[in-house]
Order: C-alpha cells, then structure tokens, then sequence
C-alpha cells in the first residue's frame, strides 16, 4: 500500500451538532440568568468550529486530506464498553436525553453523533495503522478521554481513543500502543480501559487533582498485574506553565515512550491548559503545544515509521484553542500558514516566575519516571 505524504484530518460538522442539552445547564436559563450562545455549557462547540473556520482563512486546510467516515459498530463498541452500558445510552438518546452520570448529560439524538465522533477517530487510527498515512488529526465531539466501560464523565460519552486502539489490533495486529494525554483533566477513562495491560501505555500529564475530583491521577496509579508500569501520571501543579510542560515531556513521557517502543502513538490532544481555559489553572499556550507536539513527532519518526495520531478533545477557552489546535496541526503537518496567536506574548508574559519552576522541578525530579537526559 502507497504511503500518502499528506497528513488527514478527520472531520465531520455532525460532531458538532452535540449538545448536552437543557440537563447540562451550569445555570438555569431565565429570570436573573442571561442566555448565552453554548445553552451554558462549557462543552460548546464553537472552539472546534472556529478551529475549522480558522484553517480555512489560513489555507491550512487546503495542506491536508479531509476525511469524514463512517459510524463506529456496536461490535467495536462492545470491545471496551459494556452492552448494558450501550443500550441504555441508546434508549435515553432516543428518548428526550438524560444523564448516566451527572457531569455528561447529553441531548436527543446523541448516541449516532457519539457514534460518528468514535468512527473519526477510529478510522484515523486505522489509516495510520495501515501504513496508508504517516499521520492523522482527528476532532472528536463528543469527547472519550473520562469514560469508563460502563459509564460516562466529564462530557465524555464513548472511549473514542481506546475503541480505535482495539479496532486496529484486531485488523491490524499491533502488539504494542502508547497513549500520551496532555488534556489538563486526568484521563481516568483510557486509564481504566488498559489498566492491566502491558500491551498499551497509558501516559496523562495533568493539572493535579482537578478532574476528576478524588484524588485522580496520582503517581501511585502506576497500573496493575500485567499492566504494572505501564500507566505513568505526572501531576503538576496549577500554575504550571510552558516550562513546566516541556520538561515533563523531556524528562519522563519521551523516555517511557522511547523504552516502550510503540508501533504506534496516540496523543490526546485536550487544549484546556492554555493560559485562559475557564476549567483550569494552567499557563500553557499555543506554542507549549506546538514544542510538544514536535517532541512526540519525533519520538514516533523514531519508534514507530512516523506513525502518530492526535485526537482533539478538551479545551473551552473558544477564542483561545483553535490557535493551540492551529499550532498542533501545523507542526504535526510539517507546515506554516504565517498565523499569528493574538494569545501567545500575552502568556509568555504571564509565565510562573523562576521560584515556582525550580521548585516544581524538584518535584518532578522525585517522579519515579523521571530520567535525566
């Protein structure tokens, strides 16, 4: 099979007619509360569509392959999720909507969107499994990285990530996969799903007890039976800014990476870490993101043929993350469109000062991953 040069993005404007519908008001609409355009979610669309349209503008679009695909099958579904999990996701879907779980309500009509968001990235995983492509970016709505094989979190309705990790080791055979999630939120789901396996590594770098609440994502989640040490989580403090970020990817996930040797790298490429996120405390920014990616991009032309995908999922700033997802897209496509990010002097201004990053690196430098390089 002819390798195509061209990075696909997945994408499918149906993903972004998710809504998590009149159950997933932060605030009652009427009376003192004003309406606003995300129907008072912070899981509005707006920050993927403005991703698009901005691509557009850019002509960075016309660089890559668009790709749309088909829903994921109840068969691919059943490989993570539970079948009672399943069915009553589809009863309640199409009934009036309802919630599973209180922090993923969801509206009539979104299990076949939650469907299609799971065959996006599926179908890049598969792409890139193949050999037909060097590398994928898929934008999933709604997101996977919070659920669980038998319920929903965090706005999170299907393991989009690990139900294409499994497609492509049953078409493909890969023995060997690695996920790195810098989504500022803990990926307790992916998390879950591998836990006991040795055959996925499972890395989150994350915001330190943020989401979920209870303490996840600790170092000492480091995985169990077979899959002891293969889950690695690297807490930071909030505060944490670009340097914080670049040094944990040097120090502990690119070497984990490069000791696993993968086949393939999956990257959860949640932008909720930027410096003004309305769900986080983090100081990271466009360029945090681009740095990281071109860190993982080589890790992967190294390990693994180039074979990288990136799957967008959080980040709720609206004005804010397409120009990180922009940057992503651009490093990972080995492209410039001369895209200015009116955001980036602004954080790289607002950085944590000297005392917080040296004294985080101390921190760090106790993780039982960390390796001087």
């Amino acid at each position: 099979m002819k390798r195509t040069g061209r990075t696909g993005f997945y994408f499918s404007e149906r993903c972004l007619w998710f809504s998590a519908g009149q159950a997933a008001l932060v605030l009652p609409i009427g009376g003192w509360v004003q309406p606003v355009a995300s129907g008072g979610h912070a899981d509005s669309p707006e920050s993927k569509r403005r991703l698009k349209s901005l691509m557009d503008v850019s002509g960075l679009t016309e660089q890559l392959d668009v790709i749309e695909a088909g829903p994921a099958s109840r068969e691919e579904l059943l490989r993570i999720h539970t079948a009672a999990y399943i069915d009553e996701f589809k009863r309640l879907s199409d009934a009036d909507g309802g919630a599973l779980h209180r922090s993923a309500p969801f509206a009539r009509g979104s299990f076949e969107i939650a469907l299609n968001s799971a065959g996006l990235v599926r179908q890049a995983v598969l792409d890139v499994a193949s050999g037909m492509r060097r590398n994928a970016y898929a934008v999933s709505r709604p997101s996977g990285h919070h659920c669980l094989p038998g319920t929903p979190m965090g706005f999170c309705l299907l393991a989009n990530v690990p139900i294409a990790i499994e497609a492509a080791r049953a078409q493909h055979g890969l023995t060997r996969v690695a996920v790195l999630d810098w989504d500022v939120h803990h990926g307790n789901g992916t998390q879950a799903c591998f836990y006991d396996r040795a055959d996925v590594l499972t890395i989150s770098l994350h915001q330190h007890s943020c989401f979920p609440p209870g303490g996840s994502g600790s170092i000492d989640e480091a995985g169990e039976g077979a899959g002891l040490g293969a889950n690695i989580n690297v807490p930071l403090w909030p505060g944490s800014g670009h340097k914080a970020y670049i040094e944990a990817c040097e120090h502990i996930a690119m070497p984990a990476l490069r000791d696993f040797r993968p086949e393939l790298i999956v990257v959860v490429n949640g932008l909720d870490a930027n410096g003004v996120d309305p769900l986080a405390r983090m100081l990271a920014h466009s360029d945090t993101f681009r740095t990281m990616t071109r860190m993982v991009k080589a890790v992967a032309d190294e390990c693994c043929d180039g074979r990288l995908v990136i799957v967008q999922e959080g980040g709720y700033a609206e004005t804010a993350v397409p120009f990180c997802a922009h940057a992503v897209i651009e490093e990972l496509a080995g492209v410039r469109s001369g895209v200015d990010d009116p955001y980036l002097q602004l954080l790289q201004q607002q950085q944590p000062p000297s005392a917080f990053d040296d004294a985080h690196h101390k921190e760090l430098s106790r993780h039982p991953k960390y390796r001087q390089v």
